[in-house]
């Protein structure tokens, strides 16, 4: 699946069962919600912090929850994800070209 299927996806999907999109603000703090519970599992399987008894880790649920909001902010604002990541890792390549082949930490 594209971004552009992803995002057309989404918005026929919140149409036909979501009535409309939660406004911006709700949806940006349901953002936050999702990178914590992301965080929390991360913490509890590749971190220090033990799992509580019968607590259900699910990183690929989670990480598409995260995904999903995202793309419904993407929707909601106009943002065409394909572009913006698109125009991401040209950003990232200009500016890191040699950055982390130079970093002494990374060797």
């Amino acid at each position: 699946m594209t971004l552009e299927e992803l995002q057309k996806i989404v918005d026929e999907w919140v149409k036909k069962y979501g009535v409309r999109y939660f406004d911006e603000m709700t949806n940006t703090a349901l953002l936050a919600e999702e990178v914590g519970e992301v965080a929390r599992i991360m913490a509890r399987t590749y971190g220090e912090q033990s799992a509580k008894e019968n607590e259900k880790l699910d990183l690929a649920d989670e990480l598409a929850d995260l995904l999903w909001v995202l793309t419904c902010i993407a929707n909601q604002t106009g943002v065409d994800l394909t572009e913006a990541v698109r125009q991401n890792i040209q950003k990232k390549t200009n500016r890191d070209e040699n950055r982390h082949k130079n970093n002494p930490k990374l060797k």
